[in-house]
């Protein structure tokens, strides 16, 4: 019996080393599984940070191509401002010029010539400008371009027809520069 127990010891000690060995297999390939995963893992996470990098990269390109072109805007709208109002103050040049000239006559008939020389300028110049004169006796009045300054009773013309222009009016495509100022007929 001693000897059965030692055999049976012997078989109990032999199945738990056995059991060792193959649990210690077992955790052995688990772990080599679970490196394999952490290997997978720290790869993909690799990747994605890489992804991430690029695209932060992208992003910040982007908001620095955007701000170059806001910048060139800005700065080409000022030019453009300024090279406007340079043009228009280099066509009034020659009406000062003319002005110049015709203030220099005494003879009363030279001064007057002079001043239709300057009108003729003023008109050419705003007609390069694309600006046009309206508010002209005998129109339809039309408030929204037109000024009453005065309602007076004339038979000779229709009602709402403008009788007088104090002051023309000027306009640029659709936009009113400065509204005529005029009489209206009743």
């Amino acid at each position: 019996m001693a000897e059965e127990l030692k055999k049976s010891a012997k078989s109990t000690e032999e199945e738990s080393k056995d059991k060792k060995k193959t649990s210690e297999k077992k955790v052995s390939g688990e772990d080599k599984k679970l490196k394999g995963e952490l290997e997978k893992l720290k790869k993909e996470l690799e990747a994605k940070t890489h992804e991430l990098e690029e695209q932060n990269d992208r992003y910040m390109r982007m908001i620095a191509e955007y701000d170059n072109y806001r910048k060139r805007t800005a700065k080409e709208k000022e030019g453009i401002y300024t090279d406007a109002y340079f043009d228009a103050l280099a066509q009034m040049l020659p009406i000062i010029d003319n002005i110049e000239r015709a203030s220099a006559y005494d003879d009363g008939e030279k001064v007057l010539e002079g001043l239709k020389l300057i009108l003729k300028s003023v008109s050419d110049m705003l007609e390069k400008m694309s600006v046009c004169a309206y508010g002209a006796t005998g129109d339809e009045f039309d408030p929204n371009i037109h000024d009453a300054m005065l309602h007076v009773e004339r038979e000779d013309l229709g009602e709402n027809v403008i009788a007088d222009v104090f002051e023309k009016g000027y306009k640029k495509g659709d936009r009113v520069l400065r509204h005529a100022k005029v009489t209206v007929a009743n």
